[in-house]
């Protein structure tokens, strides 16, 4: 009895994925943001494997775009090839975007789900204290946490950012868990003794997944801007490569060598614009598999 629960419990889960596949293909800006996402991720993981590490070349700098096919996209104030930057720098803004998107989730979720549940005093100090985060400037709040640290490594900044953008996912998961918990389904497991922890994140979490990956989605692209603006700062990880940082070296000489802010400028352009179009069909298409 049991085995034919599961095995139908799997077949729904199946068709919902099937739907969802279904409408998802029919976005056509979602399928070109999903194609710039998957090309992103392709640049992270082969940055290495296709280019080796790009140290200066002085002879070679500032060599103008598609004049030597060898650094097609041409070279920086140091002589280093643009298009190995852009496929460093695309690791790095991977990196920290999971990175903080994971932290985002841990506390957004679990602050989120605890007030949602509970309600009551524990909603009350959770959402107070959320709205107190909520009023205070991301970045002002990231600047100063920065300022604590001496050297500012990546995991620095994956924490500092991670622990700023929670409060927004916690406010979607705590409207989720409010009207999920009074749904018959979880009061029928409450009636028959199932403990808190195990209604909240085996009953209910898994239903509040499609609003919170949605906002993930949106994180992830914040999260890539907000490096990218740390960088052009002077307060990203000074031992990386990142989109930031080349485009605030290229300032300097954005009169004659206009490529070396260019073309990260449009790499940050289409990594954000990628996640926000992936996001926007996510949620387009589980609004519809509601409807129906």
């Amino acid at each position: 009895m049991k085995e034919e629960k599961r095995e139908k419990e799997i077949i729904k889960g199946r068709s919902y994925i099937w739907r969802f596949l279904k409408r998802f293909r029919r976005n056509y800006l979602g399928i070109f943001g999903a194609a710039i996402v998957i090309s992103l991720v392709f640049m992270a993981a082969s940055a290495s494997i296709i280019f080796p590490y790009p140290n200066p070349r002085l002879e070679m700098r500032y060599t103008p775009p598609f004049k030597d096919w060898s650094v097609p996209l041409g070279t920086d104030n140091l002589g280093r090839d643009m298009l190995a930057l852009i496929f460093y720098g695309a690791r790095t803004s991977m990196k920290v975007g999971l990175g903080s998107i994971g932290l985002i989730f841990l506390f957004g979720v679990l602050i989120g789900s605890l007030a949602g549940y509970f309600g009551k005093w524990i909603d009350e100090i959770l959402m107070r204290f959320t709205d107190i985060m909520l009023t205070i400037p991301t970045l002002f709040l990231i600047i100063v946490f920065l300022s604590m640290f001496e050297v500012r490594g990546i995991n620095i900044i994956i924490f500092a950012i991670g622990i700023t953008g929670w409060p927004g996912l916690a406010r979607i998961t705590r409207s989720q868990f409010l009207s999920l918990k009074k749904t018959p389904y979880v009061e029928a497991v409450q009636v028959m003794g199932g403990s808190s922890f195990r209604i909240m994140f085996k009953h209910i979490l898994p239903n509040a997944l499609p609003p919170i990956i949605v906002v993930l989605t949106f994180q992830m692209a914040g999260a890539i801007l907000m490096e990218a603006g740390l960088s052009f700062l002077g307060l990203g990880d000074p031992t990386l490569i990142s989109w930031g940082k080349i485009i605030t070296q290229g300032r300097v000489s954005v009169a004659t060598a206009w490529w070396e802010s260019t073309f990260p400028g449009i790499a940050i352009l289409f990594a954000v614009l990628g996640f926000n179009l992936l996001g926007d069909a996510i949620r387009d298409a589980f609004e519809v598999e509601r409807v129906d």
